[in-house]
């Protein structure tokens, strides 16, 4: 049974049973510092249960699989009007290669083979199977987006801002994936 499953063109491209959905949002000011930072945040979160105990196990801990998706969209300014504003988004080219930096790298720190990616620029159906359901927005630079009362720590503008999120929506109707989750 496939837990989280990407298709493109009605093809099954990716497909995992037990792990993380990451969607990877790139921006302008990313870098390889957080690059290394998130793929091991990524790699080491405890979000599953060892023995009946909520928040004990990584990914690593269990054995899982990562399913990454690169995701633009996630870069997207929402706060004036009604369209969308994705300047904040990496270039395409310049993305891609910082996405498959980040893959070689989630790859290097784990088993390779249990690290799978969608198709970088594709349309794709992405099926998901949620438990919980749990959803994580880690970000290298979130203080420095958020205001939070009476703080006045913030990160340093060295560090990047790459989204990963656990994926919250499941596919609908009769898609390639998800007539294999039956």
């Amino acid at each position: 049974m496939y837990l989280i499953c990407i298709a493109v063109d009605g093809n099954v491209i990716s497909s995992i049973s037990r792990g993380l959905m990451v969607l990877v949002g790139i921006g302008t000011d990313d870098t390889l510092a957080d690059v290394e930072t998130l793929a091991n945040k990524i790699l080491n979160i405890r979000v599953f249960d060892a023995n009946g105990s909520m928040w004990k196990s990584s990914v690593k801990d269990i054995a899982g699989q990562v399913l990454c998706v690169s995701q633009f969209t996630l870069m997207a300014n929402t706060t004036k009007g009604n369209k969308p504003d994705f300047h904040r988004a990496m270039s395409s080219n310049a993305s891609r290669e910082l996405y498959a930096t980040f893959l070689e790298k989630m790859r290097r720190l784990y088993v390779p083979d249990r690290i799978q990616d969608g198709q970088f620029g594709a349309m794709m159906d992405v099926s998901l199977t949620n438990e919980g359901p749990v959803t994580l927005t880690l970000d290298t630079r979130k203080f420095e987006y958020v205001s939070v009362p009476g703080s006045t720590n913030k990160k340093s503008s060295e560090n990047g801002n790459k989204e990963a999120k656990n994926q919250t929506a499941d596919a609908a109707g009769s898609r390639p994936c998800q007539s294999r989750l039956d």
